[in-house]
């Protein structure tokens, strides 16, 4: 399949984050969703029982490669159209240690007292699974890496930490923050590219794709038409 012959389906979302999805739309990119059903905790117990403790960047680099995969084995088991399946994790690393979503109120307010006013970094893993035959262009190529971007926090009070966890938006995301959304005013600063604090990292994202022979501008031309 000649790169201009791709199709609106070719670029498979194992994701179920609707910050992942608008970034990639915002860029031109109409992905297909597919969530995976990889169960997180037990994916990390099995490689720390193998391995022993991971670096926070191979923790986000090994969820985001365990839901590309899995994602691609259930399209292919339901006979799908080929496709790239990209997965996404994120983590917030303070003190060397490893944040993902809250998931409730206390442990996000627990979170912002102890991040405020100080800086982490937002570990983003990318993981891309080619299933495209080789005579429409695909390699079966699997490839990843890690995006990492340091985040500034400002310093708020109780009162402002309570009324931001009472809007719920911190307990679902990594980190217990958003840059796209009502957590904005609440960071300072950042160093490294913002669209990997939201969920992917654009930049890399290109140049993983280019790593598989598809151009960019190919795909945001594809998605659009």
């Amino acid at each position: 399949m000649a790169s201009h012959e791709l199709s609106a389906s070719f670029l498979v979302l194992a994701s179920a984050s609707p910050a992942r999805l608008a970034t990639l739309r915002s860029a031109g990119v109409e992905p297909v969703v597919h969530v995976s059903d990889v169960d997180e905790d037990a994916v990390l117990a099995r490689a720390v029982e193998l391995s022993g403790p991971l670096e926070p960047a191979d923790v986000a680099l090994l969820l985001a490669r365990a839901k590309a995969e899995a994602v691609a084995r259930a399209r292919v088991a339901d006979d799908e159209p080929e496709s790239v399946v990209l997965g996404c994790d994120s983590v917030l690393e303070l003190d060397g240690e490893i944040h993902g979503k809250p998931g409730d109120a206390d442990t996000a307010t627990a979170r912002w007292q102890g991040m405020r006013g100080r800086s982490g970094i937002l570990h983003t893993g990318h993981w891309l699974v080619d299933d495209r035959a080789e005579e429409d262009g695909g390699t079966n190529g699997v490839l990843g890496a890690t995006a990492s971007t340091t985040v500034h926090f400002a310093e708020v009070d109780d009162d402002e930490i309570a009324a931001y966890v009472e809007t719920g938006e911190p307990l679902h995301v990594a980190g217990a923050f958003t840059l796209d959304g009502l957590g904005a005013p609440y960071v300072r600063a950042i160093e490294g590219d913002p669209s990997n604090v939201v969920g992917v990292s654009l930049p890399l994202l290109r140049e993983l794709l280019a790593e598989l022979g598809i151009p960019w501008r190919t795909l945001r031309r594809a998605t659009k038409g």
